[in-house]
């Protein structure tokens, strides 16, 4: 999952960031304390190629900054995905304000891929989303050449709505599919399919 653009002030999407608990998930606000985990899973060029804005290599000073802009939004929200049971970080999702609106964004460390977090804090997201904002549509967009991403956007209720160019730090400029979910749709789909 990428996020396309860099962050608008647009207050009318402001969210506070309640701690969410899902199924196997415990979504919070980033903190020091993750700092070690965070280094480890975002210094992997497999996670860095598939997103916008995450560099690689990846640091301390690198994560110290991103915990410093998480703290620091004014709009949109950032998660640490923690196991509910161990309090383990796997990685990070969020609704990122873009100049097309309000945007999903997620990234799974490697070691815990193919096991439906992804899809998880998604569906938490997508309901805070349009629980917490007027908004009518959420948009959502990842590399075409990231088919378990692509799954998670799907299972979200999503629609394709084209194709666009993204400037990756890691990968440069590359194709990514754009998707959109309304309001409508989402109320339809209120009652989440566990997977």
């Amino acid at each position: 999952m990428v996020a396309e653009a860099e962050d608008t002030d647009d207050e009318s999407y402001a969210i506070d960031c309640p701690v969410l608990a899902t199924e196997r998930l415990v979504m919070r606000a980033p903190r020091e304390s993750d700092l070690e985990q965070l280094v480890a899973l975002a210094d992997n060029r497999h996670v860095a190629e598939m997103l916008a804005r995450m560099p690689h290599p990846y640091g301390e000073a690198e994560a110290r900054a991103f915990l410093a802009m998480a703290s620091s939004r004014r709009a949109g929200i950032v998660y640490a995905l923690t196991l509910a049971g161990t309090g383990t970080f796997v990685g990070c999702a969020g609704l990122n304000t873009t100049d097309r609106g309000l945007e999903l964004g997620y990234w799974i460390g490697e070691p815990y891929w193919k096991r439906g977090y992804a899809t998880e804090a998604a569906h938490a997201l997508v309901d805070l989303a349009f629980q917490k904002t007027s908004i009518q549509v959420l948009h959502a967009s990842t590399r075409v050449i990231n088919p378990a991403s692509r799954r998670v956007i799907h299972k979200c209720g999503f629609q394709y709505a084209g194709q666009g160019m993204l400037n990756s730090i890691v990968a440069g400029q590359v194709p990514v599919e754009r998707y959109r979910l309304d309001r409508k749709t989402w109320n339809s789909l209120r009652n989440w399919v566990h997977f």
